[in-house]
């Protein structure tokens, strides 16, 4: 998908009120070429270390994220530079970007920059920091709640037991249980069970006895 480049300035309108300024200096002390892209389905952002042919950082953030999201994905790209000009030899998610992402992002922490649901779920989080906030449930539906919702659609978790739903390869499903991260759901065709992870977006759909073998 073709990038988009972003100037500095432009990057405010993507960031929640008042963070600007905080995030601001990173840019002002390194080299960063920063690009927006449209949505990808398997990350939310990406760092790349400086090159002989390309000197600069470059990181690039999916553009469809709503602010919140867009912080914390920009602070993890960020911890990623620090890690990297800071340490010759270091795991991409190690203890070393850990203790990076964590020491930046503490300084948005209790100004009410984030919404109450999401700041708990990120202090959770930052206690052992993952390669993403999809791996976090309670991080990512958090988020999630802040995201432009499309008609129709809901989190599996969120999704009543009983209830039915189409998933994206257009198979239909009733939810039977929920479990800790999971849910135990029945194809209403051949009747098999699935477990489905919470945090996958579904659509809503009736219950149609017309479907059931």
């Amino acid at each position: 998908m073709r990038k988009k480049e972003t100037s500095l300035y432009m990057l405010e309108r993507f960031l929640p009120p008042n963070t600007f300024d905080l995030v601001a200096p990173y840019f002002r002390t390194h080299a960063i070429h920063l690009t927006l892209t449209h949505e990808r389905k398997s990350v939310l952002g990406d760092y790349r270390e400086p090159t002989k042919e390309q000197p600069y950082h470059r990181i690039s953030l999916n553009i469809n994220l709503n602010p919140y999201s867009f912080l914390i994905t920009l602070i993890h790209e960020l911890a990623h530079l620090h890690t990297c000009v800071h340490f010759k030899q270091a795991q991409p998610h190690g203890k070393e970007w850990k203790t990076q992402f964590r020491h930046m992002l503490i300084p948005f922490l209790g100004k009410r920059i984030f919404p109450y649901d999401v700041e708990r779920a990120l202090k959770a989080y930052l206690q052992n920091p993952a390669a993403s906030t999809c791996t976090d449930p309670d991080l990512y539906k958090s988020l999630y709640r802040y995201d432009e919702q499309k008609p129709g659609y809901k989190l599996v978790d969120d999704l009543e037991e009983g209830q039915w739903f189409e998933s994206e390869d257009g198979r239909i499903y009733e939810k039977l249980e929920q479990l800790r991260t999971r849910s135990r759901c029945r194809d209403v065709v051949n009747r098999r069970v699935y477990l489905f992870p919470g945090i996958i977006e579904v659509k809503h759909v009736r219950r149609d006895r017309r479907l059931i073998a």
